[in-house]
């Protein structure tokens, strides 16, 4: 079963997030912030990131490059609820970009195809 972890400021996105992707069969495990981020991922082991990018105290891009440094096959899906960071440079280091909706298919997509990605590298 992979391992997903799932980075927002917002609890209610951490919890509508954590529930349907254990209804997809997935182990969910929530960050509501970036703070030792890289230590979570080194402890938990997470098989793939949801990472939130505009949260309060953290930029999401920067700890991309961060996540990059340290773990660079590490799958990583920016989710935001603005589409206009997609033309950011620092958003092309991450495997998928996915604007912030109530319906969770495309996010589901995006994971199974980073997952897909990352087993055949490996």
């Amino acid at each position: 079963m992979a391992k997903i972890l799932v980075v927002d400021d917002e609890e209610h996105i951490r919890l509508l997030y954590s529930e349907e992707l254990r209804d997809a069969g997935y182990e969910v495990i929530t960050a509501e912030s970036g703070y030792k981020l890289l230590e979570l991922i080194e402890s938990e082991k997470p098989d793939l990131v949801v990472l939130d990018i505009k949260m309060v105290d953290y930029n999401g891009l920067d700890l991309l490059q961060d996540i990059r440094a340290k773990f660079y096959d590490l799958p990583v899906i920016l989710s935001t609820a603005y589409d206009t960071f997609k033309e950011d440079t620092k958003s092309m280091a991450a495997d998928f970009y996915v604007v912030k909706s109530f319906d969770l298919t495309e996010l589901k997509k995006k994971i199974a195809m980073a997952l897909e990605a990352r087993e055949s590298f490996e």
